[in-house]
């Protein structure tokens, strides 16, 4: 299927982790979108995306913190400069480090307020940019943001970002509905578990258990979200926003992975376990 990305401009903020963001990055210059790779980390930019500028694909990597003005700004002046038009965005960054895991009863404002700003405040203020940007152009555009499973359903001793999560979707919804007149699509996906550097923090390999809390009985793989994530960047899904994808391979349809004492099955260890529940 041609997802006619050729000569779009798509920014992906959160593009160097390795893992959902940087598949993205890739699969979207493969498909002929030039893609401006945006990471607060020149390291990961060097390591995950710079093969990519090697090999000679349209990929732009830019050092910047989208979770402030000036990062934004940053990431936007990359994406007047470079060569094509202004369609898309990927808001992949966010943050859920196994320090922010602690019942509800311990959760501070600062903790909150930290969930809040790396998870719904980057995606929104960065989804505000392109969405002015395109606008003002008077160009047609899809804004496509990663939620969670944990902001479609509970998420016990994770209130924080579930709640940041399912803002997201919120989110998600309204500006679809403001922006709709002006051929500006938006929409999200909510993954499940996936395999990915940062889940490696606190989800260890376990097939019985997948087997077990998942209907297709195994995690996801980052390109199964970032196929997701294409199609709804493309005119494929050109009649299609406001919506939030539960791409999960049917973990939402059993919802068994939490123990008897309501923690997740999929953490780690029992020393973390124990932790987050202090």
């Amino acid at each position: 299927m041609d997802l006619k990305l050729a000569g779009r401009i798509v920014v992906v903020s959160g593009a160097a982790g390795g893992g959902i963001g940087t598949t993205t990055t890739r699969m979207l210059a493969e498909a002929g979108a030039t893609v401006i790779a945006v990471s607060r980390s020149q390291a990961n930019l060097d390591k995950h995306i710079g093969p990519m500028v090697a090999s000679g694909l349209s990929v732009i990597p830019v050092a910047a913190d989208t979770s402030t003005d000036e990062g934004i700004a940053t990431a936007m002046a990359a994406a007047k400069n470079a060569k094509g038009t202004l369609y898309g965005l990927v808001n992949v960054a966010g943050n859920a480090a196994p320090a922010t895991w602690m019942p509800t009863t311990r959760v501070t404002r600062k903790d909150w307020r930290d969930l809040f700003s790396q998870n719904l405040e980057t995606m929104f203020f960065m989804s505000q940019a392109v969405a002015a940007e395109l606008k003002a152009q008077k160009l047609p555009g899809s804004i496509v943001s990663i939620s969670s499973i944990s902001g479609m359903n509970t998420a016990p001793f994770h209130s924080g970002y579930g709640a940041a999560k399912a803002a997201i979707v919120a989110v998600t919804r309204t500006m679809a509905t403001e922006l709709a007149l002006d051929n500006i699509r938006v929409n999200a996906i909510a993954p499940g578990p996936t395999a990915t550097p940062a889940s490696e923090a606190f989800i260890d390999k376990d097939e019985e258990r997948d087997r077990s809390a998942i209907a297709m009985g195994r995690r996801g793989r980052p390109e199964e979200q970032a196929n997701t994530l294409l199609f709804l960047l493309s005119e494929a899904s050109g009649y299609i926003t406001g919506q939030t994808i539960l791409v999960d391979g049917g973990l939402n349809l059993k919802w068994t992975h939490l123990r008897s004492d309501n923690t997740s099955l999929f953490l780690k260890n029992e020393e973390f376990r124990a932790a987050m529940k202090r």
